[in-house]
C-alpha cells in the first residue's frame, strides 16, 4: 500500500482533471518549485502510483452508446475455468471492465455496445460461448447518473 502525502494527493487531484497540464502549471497549482513537481510526479509514476494517462472519449461518438452491465455465473469455479474465462474477456474490446466478485454469481462486466442489436450479437456470438459460462443476466443501462474516472482524494 502507498503512503501518500498531502502534496502527493493535491498533485494527483490535479491531475486526475487534467492528465495534459503543463509541470510548471502544476506546480503553481500545487505551490510547488517546477523541479520538486517533476521529481514528486516521476517518483508517483515510478511507484505505480500514476498506471498512465488517457483520452476520455463520448461513447455516442464512437458508436458506443449503450452501457451495459451483465453478471455471469460459471459452470464451476475452479482455477482452469476461471482462468480461460478471464482470457477470453481480455480479448473482447466491448469489454471495459470485468470483476470477479463474491455472492450470487462470479463475474460482473461493464461493457459498450451500439444498441440492442449489437448486443444481441455480443451475448449471442461471443458472450455464452465464452469458456466455462453458464448463466448470464443483463443490466441495459438507462440513465448514466454518475461516471467519473477521478478518485476522492
Amino acid at each position: 500500500m502507498q503512503t501518500l502525502d498531502d502534496t502527493d494527493r493535491r498533485l494527483l487531484r490535479v491531475l486526475q482533471i487534467d492528465g495534459r497540464i503543463s509541470n510548471a502549471e502544476l506546480a503553481r497549482r500545487c505551490n510547488l518549485s517546477p523541479a520538486a513537481c517533476f521529481e514528486r510526479v516521476k517518483r508517483l509514476k515510478d511507484k505505480k502510483v500514476i498506471t498512465g494517462y488517457a483520452a476520455l472519449i463520448d461513447p455516442a461518438s464512437a458508436d458506443r452508446a449503450l452501457l451495459i452491465f451483465i453478471e455471469v455465473l460459471l459452470d464451476r469455479t475452479t482455477g482452469d475455468v476461471f482462468d480461460a474465462f478471464a482470457d477470453a474477456v481480455r480479448r473482447q474490446p466491448e469489454v471495459l471492465e470485468c470483476h470477479m466478485v463474491a455472492g450470487g454469481f462470479d463475474y460482473l462486466i461493464k461493457a459498450r455496445v451500439a444498441d440492442m442489436d449489437a448486443y444481441r450479437v455480443f451475448l449471442g456470438d461471443i458472450l455464452v460461448r465464452m469458456p466455462g459460462v453458464r448463466e448470464t443476466r443483463t443490466y441495459a443501462v438507462l440513465e448514466e447518473v454518475k461516471s467519473t474516472t477521478v478518485l476522492p482524494l
